[in-house]
């Protein structure tokens, strides 16, 4: 049984919720294979983490199985897609539309899992009109019409860092409620938007960080 959303916002620790996603990649794989109930101590196994936190990261949002005889993978997939809002569609759209900004709107991986970038845009003119897969490239002053036109709740930002804050202002003012940042900046949001930074160079030191030692 699922517990209040409002329950579980206010208790969750980050880092279960960003394990979340991890759990429904396995079960989905799981199902692919025919399988129909999975133990903690055989999820644990496949993410190399203990049972018992398996169990005390689902435990923050109700019961999902039975002592002893597993959980029910069709069930908790489901239950767990309705926690992290994916068993809908979530319509994105794109700001810069350089090398990065191409690399993530060909990125295949998006649609499947329920997000579909639906528009496009950037601050060079030479760019306006260039399609992207099916999704014309338009100017920043499409962005306010766009994005209630085509009912657009998230951003992904793929800019140089001195624009950065300009676009994430612009896109929260015009009713995005979601960031994905990938500019080498952190931009300053309000309380209530949802950021998350995508930096591969910040995760490169920190991963040096640990492997300085053993060479």
């Amino acid at each position: 049984m699922l517990r209040s959303t409002q329950t579980i916002h206010s208790e969750v620790p980050e880092v279960v919720v960003l394990r979340l996603p991890v759990y429904v990649r396995v079960l989905n794989q799981l199902i692919e294979e025919g399988t129909k109930v999975v133990s903690s101590q055989q999820l644990g196994d496949l993410l190399q983490m203990t049972p018992a936190q398996i169990r005390k990261d689902l435990s923050y949002f109700g019961r999902f199985g039975k002592q002893g005889r597993g959980y029910s993978i069709a069930f908790l997939l489901d239950e767990l897609r309705q926690i992290l809002g994916i068993d809908r569609g979530w319509r994105a759209c794109l700001v810069g539309v350089g090398r990065l900004g191409r690399a993530i709107i060909n990125y295949p991986g998006f649609s499947p899992e329920g997000f579909e970038i639906v528009a496009a845009f950037d601050r060079d003119s030479t760019r306006h009109g260039t399609m992207l897969g099916n999704i014309s490239v338009e100017s920043m002053e499409n962005l306010p019409e766009t994005i209630k036109e085509r009912d657009i709740t998230i951003g992904i930002v793929a800019v140089p860092a001195i624009q950065a804050q300009m676009v994430v202002d612009a896109l929260i003012t015009h009713g995005v409620q979601g960031i994905l940042n990938y500019a080498p900046v952190a931009p300053h949001v309000p309380a209530h938007i949802i950021m998350r930074n995508i930096d591969p160079v910040l995760s490169l030191q920190s991963m040096t960080f640990y492997m300085k030692e053993n060479l």
